[in-house]
Order: C-alpha cells, then structure tokens, then sequence
C-alpha cells in the first residue's frame, strides 16, 4: 500500500519529467512516507502516437498526409528524442508537424489535442457546472481510453490512500477533473486532493463565492509539502481548503521518470532556486497582486551543488532553470562556478538586471554553461515599461543583449502587445526596437496580452487607460482574466492587427520567429541556440555534438 501517489495530467508539453511532482515526492519520502508518482502527461500521450492505435484510429480512407504522417510516426518520435534533430531544422519541424497531424486524428469539431495544448470547444475550464459533468462521466475527453485502459489499473495496483493531482496550467483542467471522476468510482475510500498553481489561482473565487470543486475531498493552496505530508500522517483536520507554506523543497526526486522517455533531442532536468517572484511590481502580472507563491529562495551555493548532482545521478547535461526569474545572487554564485559547472548547459528566466550589463561577468556566466536566457521586455516602448513598472531600461536592454550575443548566451524575448494606455506609436517603438536589434535576438515570442482578474491595472483602471473592465462572462466564476475596454481606439483587436501585419511583416522580426521551434518553443530553443552558421550544432559555445542521447516550467 502506498502512502500518498502523485499524479501529473495531461495536456502539457511532454519535453520533461515535472519538477513539481518530484519537489513534493522527494520531501514525502525523506518524511518516511511511502510515496510515488506518475507522469500521466507523457503516458497520455505515448498512448495516443502509439502506431497501432492511430492505424485503427484512421481506418482505411486515409488521406495523402495523413498516410505519410503515419509511415513517418514513429520516426519523427524517434528523431525528437535524438540530437540528430538539433543538427537539421527542417527535419526537425517536419518530425513536429507529422505528431500533431497524428495527435490530431484524437480530435473532433469540439476538441484539439497538439504537443503541449489540449482545448474542448464545448466545455468552460472556469464552469464549476462543466466540470461537474466531465467529472460525473457525462462528458468524456479523449483521454479516457488511455485514462481506463492504463493509468486506473496503474493507479488501483499501487493502493494508495491518498492520490494528489497536480494541476498548474489551463489546458489541465478538463482531463484533471475527468481523471478524478474516475478514481473516485473505482476507488470510493481514496482521499482525492488537488494542488497546483491553478487550484492555488481560484483560492480568491472559491472562498468567496463558497464553492467547492466536484469530486474531490481536499484542496491544497501553494507548496504542498506541508500539508501533503500532513494529510498522509492524519494531521491535517477536516478542512476543505488546506495552506501552510512553512516547508518548501529545491531537491527534486526524478526516480519515477523514465528520463529517455521525454520528447527532447537531448534529455533536460528541470530545477529551480527559488519560488515566487522576487519583484513583484508588474502591474500586468497576477504575482504582484496575487501571487501563487510568495517569494521563497534556496541558499546561493546549493544550487550548483544540486545542479551537480542532478546531472551525475541521472546523466544529464541539459538543465533548466524554472524561476520566475533566477535571483541576482543565484546568477553570481554561477558564474563563479565556470569550471564545476562548465561540461553543463543550463537555461532559465532573467531580468533585464544591471549586473548583465558587466560583459566580463556575463562571459563567466557562459563559462558556468548558460546557454540561453528567457526575458520579459514586453515592450519597445520606455513610456509603456514605466507604466507597467517594469523597472527595465531600454539602454540597460540594448547593452545586455549586445553581451548575451557577444559571450555567445542565446536570448528568447518575450513582447506583448495590447497593454492598457497603449498606443499604435508605442506598438511602432516595439517594432523599431526589434528590428534595430534582432542581430542580438535569438528567438521571439509575440502574444496579446490578456488581462489577469488580480491585475494591479485594475486598482486604478482609469490611471492605466482601462474605461471599463468585466468579468469573461457570468457562467465562468473561475476565470482567471477579465475583459476590457481601453480609454483610447488601440484595443486587442487593433494590436493584433499591427502584430500580424507590422511586425510579423518585417523580414527580420519574422526571420526571428521562424527559427523558434514550432509548438515546443522555448522549451527546445536551446538546442537551436547556435549561430547561423554553426545551426546544425547543439550549441554555439563549447558543447561537443553528440553522437548518441544521453541518458538525462511562467511567463506567458
């Protein structure tokens, strides 16, 4: 019998072994507590690309590229998980292209399945009343064969005592809920929990609207060390609702992941140093208002002890770093590491921080194995980064991405349009910045913004350009935007119009994208990370090509 069984739901990126099942199992189990976990995501979706089942999944009318997708199916799997991808873009997206057409035969008029999103169009995963009837079996996803057929039998031979179903991003929701509706009528007596940075989201509707989500028995908001491991001695009272950050855990337990399993080119391990956000002052951003964790961090020399670590137990040489943002000291404590740490490639989120202005301590940090960092600019615009109180600097952002370019750091941008107070001129800044630099900018990610419920926009709407915000609709208490009506013409719409149009029209931004890799985005990026020239390499500055795999997540 086990203790407490962690369960990770599809849909997610199946790239890597969840670092927040392996935090909590690791802390369960240096508890005494007997304890495991299973990575429902990537089983789904083997599951799914599985030869046999997509032949009788297509029939015999099969249709031009449906046929070739089929042939080349298990192939494109293969070249995904080899760093043969790495070395040939082409092929690489193509191995991409021919999944999701596999992935796709699992979809009808209401549901899409991709590598890494999953959407019903009929059901609302912010409708308590929709997941009540995915819950009650009313409605079924295409998950439940593999639900039924593998993961339930899994499940039931571990007599658990308690089954904790992590849930952190939206496209989890339906399967999430779908998946307890089943254990909880297979195993009635089971003590069903749920957690995550999602259910941690809806703590602000649930307790004040009263509701309680269908099916299961405990909800636990933030870590979950504490009150998992509370839950499983009998000390947690009888609450619905359970909180109590005192513990938190870094050290990950990856013993459950078959590591070779993940779609990578070569395997990755995520890690973080710290939880929470340390700046909590972006006004676009639920943390700053509401954050899912406050602000915790790990010494500064356990991280490349555990980075070590990690690498030498499970093989690996590809790390990333998951922080919201990794600290100034957690970045100093690397760079001083340039020879423990040099056969190592890691990468992670960054502020635009003033110590990578200093080109010196930027090569060191390539020298410690940073091969790529993710940065939130937002924005072209200084006016715009003032009002989101970015606390970011244009000329800061030219010079750090001039030395991340020099020490041969890979960039991934972030920019976001649509903001509140926004203006087309603001948008042609964006559009003048990115160009005037993309010779710096490895990769691009464009988006519109949508706006949080908990957005600190909303404390002042006028302030910030907001003539009039809503909630998405009245049959969906658990969403987490609101609607809005901006204070001048430039709203959603527009934005979009000027992304699609002004920015993905120009050659050189739209050169940017078209080298991001196709759905798995940053996620893979790293392993594109080199120079023009030197593409069909891993990496651009000392990393050897493999020859064989080795043996081995939010911004928005």
């Amino acid at each position: 019998m086990t203790d407490l069984l962690l369960l990770q739901p599809p849909a997610l990126k199946p790239a890597e072994p969840p670092l927040a099942l392996a935090v909590l199992l690791a802390h369960l189990r240096a508890q005494g507590l007997s304890a495991d976990a299973i990575d429902a995501n990537l089983a789904a979706y083997l599951y799914l690309l599985d030869g046999e089942r997509l032949s009788a999944r297509a029939g015999e009318t099969v249709e031009t590229s449906l046929r070739r997708a089929l042939r080349h199916g298990s192939k494109s799997l293969n070249l995904l998980r080899s760093p043969a991808a790495s070395q040939s873009f082409a092929r690489y997206n193509t191995a991409v292209r021919y999944l999701n057409r596999l992935l796709a035969l699992w979809g009808s008029d209401h549901e899409h399945l991709t590598l890494g999103d999953y959407q019903h169009a009929g059901l609302s995963p912010f409708n308590p009343d929709h997941l009540q009837r995915v819950a009650d079996g009313a409605t079924q996803t295409l998950f439940a064969p593999y639900f039924r057929e593998e993961l339930l039998p899994q499940v039931i031979a571990q007599q658990p005592r308690i089954v904790a179903i992590s849930v952190n991003f939206l496209h989890q929701v339906l399967p999430a809920f779908e998946l307890a509706g089943l254990l909880r009528r297979a195993l009635p007596d089971v003590l069903l929990v749920a957690g995550g940075g999602l259910i941690t989201s809806w703590q602000e509707p649930l307790q004040r609207l009263g509701l309680r989500l269908p099916v299961f028995d405990r909800l636990v908001f933030g870590p979950g060390e504490t009150m998992l491991t509370a839950l499983a001695r009998g000390e947690s009272g009888d609450d619905y609702t359970l909180s109590d950050a005192t513990t938190i855990g870094f050290a990950p337990d990856f013993s459950f992941a078959d590591i070779a399993a993940y779609f990578s080119p070569q395997p990755v391990l995520p890690l973080s140093s710290s939880r929470g956000c340390y700046w909590q002052r972006c006004l676009f951003c639920p943390e700053a208002a509401a954050p899912v964790h406050r602000y915790t961090a790990n010494r500064p020399a356990e991280l490349p002890l555990l980075m070590r670590e990690l690498a030498e137990r499970y093989g690996v040489r590809h790390l990333q770093l998951t922080d919201n943002a990794v600290p100034v000291n957690m970045l100093k404590t690397l760079a001083e590491q340039t020879e423990s740490l040099a056969d190592l490639n890691w990468f992670g989120f960054v502020r635009f921080e003033p110590i990578l202005e200093d080109a010196p301590f930027v090569e060191r940090l390539a020298g410690s194995g940073c091969r790529m960092l993710q940065l939130g600019l937002e924005s072209g615009s200084q006016r715009v980064l003032d009002r989101l109180d970015k606390g970011v600097k244009l000329n800061s952002v030219e010079r750090i991405l001039a030395n991340l370019k020099s020490a041969g750091i890979a960039s991934y941008l972030y920019i976001m349009l649509g903001t509140p107070g926004e203006t087309e001129d603001d948008a042609e800044q964006t559009l003048a910045f990115l160009e005037a630099h993309a010779a710096e900018i490895g990769f691009l990610n464009l988006s519109i913004m949508n706006l949080p419920r908990a957005s600190g926009l909303l404390d002042n709407p006028a302030q910030y350009g907001i003539a009039a915000a809503a909630p998405v609709d009245s049959e969906s208490p658990l969403s987490l935007y609101q609607t809005f009506q901006p204070g001048n013409s430039w709203d959603r719409s527009a934005a979009r119009r000027f992304l699609e149009r002004r920015l993905l029209g120009s050659a050189a931004i739209r050169a940017i994208v078209n080298r991001t890799p196709p759905l798995f985005t940053s996620n893979h990026a790293v392993f594109f990370a080199g120079s023009e020239s030197d593409r069909a390499g891993t990496f651009s500055r000392g990393c050897p090509r493999k020859t064989s795999p080795e043996g081995v997540p939010i911004h928005t």
